[in-house]
């Protein structure tokens, strides 16, 4: 019995392997054949001074990282350890990820981020701008046809909070059995994003969004409540990665919390629809104004 389990899973394994082999050994032929001996220049300015001590005010204990997304050699050439599940890490998530990445056709990073989240431009034009170059989602989250929401360069990252986030993607690139079980609301079941388009966020930013900006305990007791950033939060911290100063539009929580508030610029979800969902809506308001305080963000627009 084992080893036909251990058959069936080379096997499946077998065309991902083969397809990182051919990729890296053409890789190999163009930098030996076309390199012109010069280092890369790099993509992302370098923060001047002042900006490093904004920085430093966080007191995170960390240097900054913009290697925002999982690529497929992390799991080919490195031994890619993790002590976290989902959505901390992605220990016992390896097989799905590889089988994910195997389809995507790049991991490349634009040179510059000027929008990113999961919200509309669309008709928010004047506040919010026109353009979106990342949008985060999670399967309940994303539009079926999204193209209607985004430029035909937008990336589309999933950030994975579960393992069916990734059954999901899975589900869709390879056109299998759709699995409805396991959402707390029905995903798109047919998903019409580009493989040149799609990235997995790492779960790297957000195991630190939690534990060193928010501070939530990764591993909460029986006696605690899970708790987990939004994605709102999520991409403020991933931005402050990339970014020397971050705009914000249309985003925060209302100081006199007013259930009946709406927590978007978009749509009529209130504070109220949020009282049971896993997130710290004070926690996180108060991480906002800390950073709106030292500077590194900005509000473009005050409600």
């Amino acid at each position: 019995m084992t080893l036909k389990v251990t058959k069936i899973w080379f096997f499946s394994l077998l065309p991902v392997v083969l397809f990182f082999i051919c990729y890296y050994c053409t890789q190999i032929y163009f930098d030996s054949c076309c390199s012109n001996g010069k280092s890369p220049q790099p993509t992302v300015s370098l923060c001047d001074n002042s900006t490093a001590k904004k920085w430093n005010t966080l007191n995170l204990s960390m240097s900054r990282n913009t290697e925002l997304f999982l690529k497929l050699k992390d799991f080919i050439w490195k031994k890619y350890i993790s002590t976290h599940a989902l959505p901390y890490g992605i220990k016992g998530s390896e097989f799905m990820l590889l089988k994910i990445l195997a389809m995507a056709s790049s991991y490349a990073m634009p040179a510059n981020i000027e929008r990113l989240n999961n919200a509309p431009v669309r008709g928010f034009e004047e506040d919010v701008g026109n353009k979106t170059t990342l949008r985060l989602f999670y399967p309940e989250s994303a539009s079926p046809i999204p193209e209607i929401h985004n430029n035909p360069d937008t990336l589309l990252v999933l950030v994975p909070f579960k393992d069916h986030d990734l059954r999901w993607l899975k589900m869709i690139l390879y056109n299998e059995k759709r699995v409805l079980k396991g959402f707390w609301k029905l995903p798109p079941q047919i998903w019409l994003g580009g493989t040149s388009q799609i990235r997995v966020l790492d779960p790297y930013f957000l195991r630190l969004t939690a534990s060193n900006l928010l501070k939530i305990p990764l591993r909460p007791n029986r006696q605690q409540k899970p708790v987990h950033p939004t994605t709102g939060i999520l991409a403020v911290f991933v931005a402050l990665n990339y970014c020397d100063v971050v705009h914000l539009a249309g985003f925060g929580y209302p100081e006199a919390r007013n259930q009946q508030h709406p927590i978007h610029y978009y749509g009529q979800d209130t504070l109220k629809s949020m009282k049971n969902s896993n997130h710290d809506l004070d926690q996180e308001a108060q991480v906002l104004k800390r950073l709106e305080e030292q500077g590194l963000i900005l509000y473009l627009r005050q409600s």
